[in-house]
């Protein structure tokens, strides 16, 4: 960015806006990705930050930013950022976008399966059970909260992977698993004081909440997820026919 011209007839916030929005348009600054601090926005721009923020908050109406409480200001996903309507795991969506996929490991250990999750997986109660908590990230960007059971004898070691960077998907995969399909349900909740917190967002904000069971050709389930996305990030690209 540089300092905008000074004999321009249009207002300084105008002017601010149009040369973050060229930025976005050129790929200069990336769909999740951060602006940088508003200080150092004011100093190559050369304008005060009250003009900074009508700039920034015009951007946010137009759909071009968005902001995050405490955190700053990220550009919006664009139209092509859709989750899509095949199953696929969060890591080979982010290739897809061209991003980056992480984890922040917040759990991963084994345990008993109490009698709810014994029946969504069809194994015995008190089966042993590897539980998986992530924040997932795409470029460094907060998106979901993905808490996974497996039963642990369908892929022995699994609390010796580094899930940080390591994609459940391809691990269970790697372990001759086939992936088919899921049955999925999605509903709306309010971010909680934990949710809230690990996604970098107020307390009470609306969330997508995702439960899904991955089953194998003969419907056998092989995982089961529940994940917590914030809604403003997250977008499912699906389609319906007539029967």
């Amino acid at each position: 960015m540089t300092l905008l011209q000074s004999d321009n007839p249009e207002p300084l916030w105008l002017r601010a806006a149009e040369t973050i929005r060229e930025q976005v348009s050129e790929g200069a600054l990336r769909p999740g990705s951060r602006l940088p601090p508003e200080r150092d926005l004011c100093r190559r721009l050369d304008i005060s930050r009250v003009t900074l923020r009508r700039a920034l908050l015009q951007l946010v109406d137009d759909g071009v930013l968005r902001p995050s409480h405490g955190r700053g200001w990220y550009v919006a996903s664009d139209e092509r950022k859709d989750w899509p309507n095949s199953l696929e795991s969060f890591s080979e969506t982010a290739a897809r976008m061209g991003l980056v996929a992480t984890s922040v490991v917040l759990r991963a250990d084994t345990a008993m399966a109490t009698l709810d999750e014994a029946e969504t997986l069809g194994v015995a109660p008190g089966a042993l059970l590897f539980h998986l908590e992530r924040v997932r990230m795409l470029d460094e960007v907060p998106i979901a909260i993905d808490r996974s059971i497996v039963p642990a004898d369908l892929a022995p070691g699994l609390v010796d992977v580094d899930f940080r960077t390591e994609s459940l998907y391809s691990v269970l995969g790697a372990a001759g698993l086939v992936l088919a399909n899921a049955e999925t349900t999605i509903e709306a909740r309010e971010a909680d004081a934990v949710i809230a917190e690990h996604l970098r967002v107020a307390v009470g904000k609306p969330i997508l909440v995702m439960h899904q069971t991955v089953l194998n050709p003969a419907d056998k389930p092989l995982f089961a997820s529940m994940i917590s996305y914030v809604g403003d990030r997250y977008r499912l690209r699906t389609s319906f026919a007539r029967s």
